[in-house]
């Protein structure tokens, strides 16, 4: 008797209440939905109102293509709204600039930025916060836009996030595919094996169905997009990476020891260097997998090391070797370079780490003699941004040469040259830099000078403009 009589009341109670307070409980459940649905894009009544959105799902300063992409359409004067992580500086040229508005994304929380926690916690983990900090951001925050042009990789969770935003809001979609991120993750160990299929699955399913256009890097990853497996459905065109503005060659002795003396990491040794004496060397790396840089300290150390009884070529050059970048395997290095140097390996040879602004790394790239590039193509197709940005400055570019698309930006023997091994790199180092070697040197500067005379805003217009509305192209 006691629970039918509960029940009823209960059901009585909610019977008063819906009759009572029923429509006002719907209408408010209504204001808040209207309230919470995103706004659609509609054209504005001036075209250079619409936006245009870029999105990265990592740090906008360490973007370089992508942050060129804001700068473009923000000359064009545009709107452009960048959804990004805000780590490290931004362009100088993004900062302040009325049309060029910055979303940052939420970093990792602490307990998952740590990688600390168990593997099957760590990566589910930081895909749902990546998933929402993306999808409240480009759905809410970030005005509708036009066009959204997304950094690729990572995929995962960027495509079904601006899949399903792009429907709900009515912008476009550009892909542009810097990589693969399946190929990145095969490079991660055993651990993210099992892991691959399934990301190679997630790329190229939402990568089929999710843009408008794509992009490419090369000329050999949009005949590989097109064609076998991938098969894209919708048009895909190459941008080729190419050297802002900021990045132009030294032409005199002067300015280039203007630029010696005011980086700390070459004031002690300018002298030194603009009379030949010692010989400096640039790498910008992100300490990663995909760039081994055991191969550059086993090319110095060979470099510096015992000379044969009968060898009688000119003694090596001193070297400086200055190295950029952040990532996740500097300290490692770095701990193995103060190794080799306490140990006698490296003599005559100085190695330091800098992290230096936009404008002295452009300049130091301008001063130095000689570029290193380590990229390993993860896919074959891929090109390290890094020698666009040397041969901008006039430097002549030493290059990890074994995979397929090496040649679209390095010409052997033109403005550069490959090399597979530490061995091949210590040659390369002993041909180039001694005193014998200044003819040859020059005639890989001045091919160095000749390709970079190509510029990223031509490029861009010729390409990319004409697709979100913005010129004619060719």
């Amino acid at each position: 008797m006691i629970l039918p009589f509960i029940l009823s009341v209960i059901a009585g109670g909610l019977f008063v209440f819906l009759v009572n307070y029923g429509w006002t409980f719907v209408a408010y459940i209504g204001r808040g939905l209207a309230n919470s649905w995103p706004t659609k894009y509609r054209p504005a009544e001036d075209p250079k109102n619409n936006h245009i959105q870029i999105i990265v799902l990592g740090d906008i300063g360490r973007s370089p293509r992508m942050q060129y992409h804001a700068i473009s359409v923000a000359k064009h004067g545009k709107k452009v709204d960048i959804v990004a992580l805000k780590e490290t500086a931004r362009h100088p040229e993004l900062i302040g600039n009325p049309n060029a508005t910055l979303y940052p994304l939420d970093p990792l929380p602490e307990w998952l930025a740590w990688g600390n926690l168990n593997f099957i916690i760590q990566i589910p983990g930081k895909v749902i916060h990546q998933f929402w900090t993306l999808f409240h951001t480009i759905m809410y925050t970030a005005p509708a836009a036009e066009w959204i042009i997304i950094q690729n990789p990572p995929s995962i969770p960027t495509f079904h996030v601006a899949l399903f935003v792009a429907w709900i809001r009515g912008s476009k979609v550009i892909i542009d595919w810097h990589n693969y991120g399946h190929t990145i993750l095969a490079q991660k160990g055993k651990l993210y094996s099992p892991l691959v299929p399934l990301y190679r699955w997630y790329e190229f399913f939402f990568g089929r169905r999710l843009c408008n256009v794509n992009l490419a890097v090369t000329d050999a990853m949009t005949q590989q997009l097109q064609a076998g497996k991938f098969e894209l459905r919708k048009p895909v065109y190459t941008l080729h990476d190419r050297p802002p503005a900021i990045f132009q060659a030294i032409t005199s002795r002067k300015e280039r020891e203007e630029v010696l003396m005011r980086i700390p990491e070459t004031q002690s040794q300018a002298q030194d260097i603009l009379d030949g004496n010692v010989r400096l060397i640039v790498s910008s790396t992100s300490w990663t997998a995909d760039e081994d840089f055991s191969i550059l300290l086993s090319a110095l150390v060979a470099y510096a090391g015992p000379r044969e009884v009968d060898d009688e070529s000119e003694p090596p050059s001193p070297i400086l070797a200055i190295i950029t970048g952040k990532g996740p395997q500097r300290k490692m290095y770095l701990d193995k370079i103060k190794e080799l140097t306490d140990g006698g390996q490296l003599p005559g040879i100085k190695v330091v780490s800098a992290w230096l602004s936009n404008r002295d790394y452009a300049q130091l790239l301008a001063a130095a003699d000689l570029g290193i590039s380590l990229h390993k193509s993860s896919s074959g197709v891929d090109l390290p941004m890094k020698v666009v940005d040397m041969f901008g400055a006039g430097l002549p570019v030493v290059a990890y040469s074994k995979f397929e698309s090496f040649g679209e930006l390095v010409k052997e023997g033109v403005n550069g040259c490959g090399f597979e091994t530490a061995s091949e790199l210590n040659l390369l180092f002993k041909r180039l830099l001694a005193s014998d070697g200044a003819e040859e040197l020059a005639i890989l500067k001045k091919g160095a000078i000749k390709e970079g005379s190509l510029r990223w805003d031509e490029e861009w217009d010729r390409v990319v403009a004409p697709l979100v509305g913005l010129g004619k192209g060719e």
